[in-house]
């Protein structure tokens, strides 16, 4: 499976504005987006050209793209996914990418970025229902539970991220003393508190 490697602060920088990709870091002066907020290989003098109209929706893609971690195949397929179920297109993808295994770990509180989550969900540390489950894409339902194994409990990373965790959305409920959490309702795009505009991915799969 491809991922990339590169730096993700770089990622914040291209697209303007902090992902929270690092998570409690990106709050932190260790933050490199406040040390040189402009983009990769733009020299502070230089004149930035004017944005067209393809290239904010790109943008707004490239963004919603580089927090949830998926490529560009990937995005794709959940927009095609999200094409073809009722409701609002935009507002389907959001939700397709918030009920992934990896975020719904990270929005627990569970992990302190959502590539933190990615890497604990591929490393077996968590159950799904009481089975298995180490595939991070894998979709979330109502009323599932997720644990931390047994074996994964004494994870610093876990009790840390579950010490600084605020503003666990009102669709997930989690249990800090016995490591378990669940999907209480499907999330909708009011419970999804991020600056995003999906109209703008929407409009440029449509072109």
């Amino acid at each position: 499976m491809a991922v990339y490697r590169g730096s993700v602060c770089r990622l914040c920088r291209r697209e303007g504005k902090k992902l929270m990709l690092k998570g409690e870091r990106c709050k932190s002066e260790k933050c490199s987006f406040d040390r040189r907020p402009f983009p990769p290989g733009l020299r502070t003098t230089k004149r930035r050209r004017t944005s067209s109209e393809y290239d904010t929706q790109l943008r707004e893609k490239q963004k919603i793209r580089r927090i949830y971690g998926v490529l560009e195949k990937q995005f794709r397929l959940y927009f095609q996914k999200a094409a073809r179920q009722e409701g609002v297109t935009g507002e389907s993808l959001l939700i397709l990418l918030e009920s992934r295994f990896d975020n719904v770990v990270f929005r627990l509180g569970l992990a302190p970025s959502r590539n933190a989550a990615r890497q604990l969900v591929l490393h077996n540390h968590f159950l799904l229902n009481g089975k298995k489950a180490n595939i991070p894409s894998q979709q979330v339902a109502e009323g599932d539970v997720i644990q931390v194994k047994e074996k994964s409990k004494n994870l610093n990373i876990i009790h840390e991220s579950l010490r600084l965790a605020k503003d666990i959305p009102d669709w997930l409920t989690i249990d800090k003393v016995k490591l378990t959490g669940s999907m209480v309702r499907k999330p909708d795009r009011g419970s999804i508190p991020m600056d995003i505009q999906e109209q703008l991915v929407v409009e440029l799969y449509s072109k």
